[in-house]
């Protein structure tokens, strides 16, 4: 007998997509999983877990956490608690923000951040922490004491001290603001809870994206092209180290690799082992096409385990288009361990304010996040500047 499983996938590929027909069709989708389930249930079988049609943020919740989502889908189709149950009055006062709005459900807070990973390569390769305070403090011991040799019987005097710094990283609000068709709003069929954390979730994960590797750091995330960039002979504290790829906008025509090599080794060992390489697409299409002399591709490989950047000389590739083309003088290739040298601070929580006044026929609803991001060890994150000096 054909595995119900099988039988899922089946309908799943045949129909997928086709929800852009309209109601109908999408009615004979639910009746089809409507029938897929009975026949699950009779079989004794669980496969399907709501993912014929995309899972909802209804599933898999709490009697409690039902409640919240039920009163929260009433505040985001009409703007109101009128007619609520005492519990469903309860579950959305306690999700009031006192600065205005409401705070989102916890679970489409979780499917935000969640889109943000899948999205921005910093996102997921950061150090992320969630704080309930305006500002992340952190000490990191840049030196250590050394020690010395002494003659028996004797005193060697004072070791000189570690010495540390204070890394600040503050959050910032950032907002977007989805808008909705008020006809739109009274259809039940749309999970309006799910489509606006997706599209919240994709906005600040592009914003967000952006400024971990250009942002100021004013009322922002600060990214790591925005800190003083040295040579990596005069590196120190609070700056990121570049290696020079030996030729203005370009690798040099004679052993280009070797400039890779250089900045792959520019790494401490302790940050190397989990260390990556982070380029836009368009500088990987460069460095996939390096060769040696006898014409080979030696340096890139591809790495199912590795996604679509694959490897380049022996770790792995991410692809991060906010980084800049290859130019004269651009800092182009980034190499290091992200996840110790930069962190993503998230304030807990995520307001919603809902706007049916603005604009006739729509309604907006204005998302609140706060986040900030910044470099909290600098020996981890190094720089490739095509240039010959």
């Amino acid at each position: 007998m054909t595995d119900i499983r099988e039988i899922h996938d089946l309908v799943v590929e045949k129909f997928e997509g086709f929800h852009k027909f309209g109601d109908k069709t999408n009615n004979r989708l639910r009746v089809i999983e409507e029938h897929l389930r009975e026949v699950e249930k009779k079989s004794g079988r669980s496969s399907l877990n709501g993912l014929a049609l995309g899972k909802s943020l209804s599933e898999d919740l709490t009697e409690e956490q039902k409640e919240h989502k039920k009163a929260f889908d009433v505040y985001l189709r009409k703007g109101q608690t009128d007619g609520l149950s005492e519990l469903e009055q309860k579950s959305m006062n306690s999700g009031s923000d006192p600065d205005g709005g409401y705070l989102v459900l916890p679970e489409m807070d979780e499917e935000i951040d969640r889109i943000a990973e899948n999205v921005s390569a910093m996102f997921r390769l950061a150090d992320v922490k969630t704080i309930k305070s305006a500002k992340y403090e952190k000490m990191v011991k840049t030196s250590g004491m050394a020690m010395r040799r002494v003659a028996d019987g004797s005193g060697g005097g004072e070791s000189t001290p570690p010495k540390y710094s204070k890394v600040e990283i503050e959050v910032h609000t950032a907002e977007v603001e989805p808008w909705v068709h008020n006809e739109t709003l009274d259809d039940a069929f749309v999970d309006l809870g799910m489509d606006l954390a997706e599209e919240a979730g994709v906005a600040f994960a592009e914003g967000g994206g952006a400024e971990f590797i250009e942002g100021t750091g004013v009322a922002g995330a600060r990214g790591i092209l925005s800190y003083p960039i040295v040579d990596n002979t005069a590196f120190e504290w609070g700056s990121v180290g570049y290696i020079v790829s030996g030729k203005a906008a370009s690798f040099t025509s004679v052993a280009p690799a070797d400039a890779l090599i250089n900045l792959q080794h520019s790494i401490k060992t302790q940050y190397r082992k989990d260390a990556v390489w982070l380029m836009n697409d368009s500088t990987l299409g460069v460095v996939r096409q390096l060769k040696d002399g006898s014409g080979s591709y030696y340096l890139w490989q591809p790495d199912t385990s590795a996604g679509f950047g694959g490897r380049l000389l022996g770790h792995r590739v991410e692809i991060d288009n906010n980084l800049p083309d290859i130019g004269a003088g651009s800092y182009s290739i980034a190499f290091g361990n992200f996840k110790k040298g930069y962190k993503i601070i998230n304030r807990k929580g995520v307001s919603l304010i809902r706007d049916p006044y603005t604009t006739k026929g729509q309604t907006k609803f204005n998302f609140r996040k706060r986040f900030g991001g910044g470099i909290t060890q600098f020996e981890a994150i190094k720089l490739m500047k095509f240039a010959t000096s």
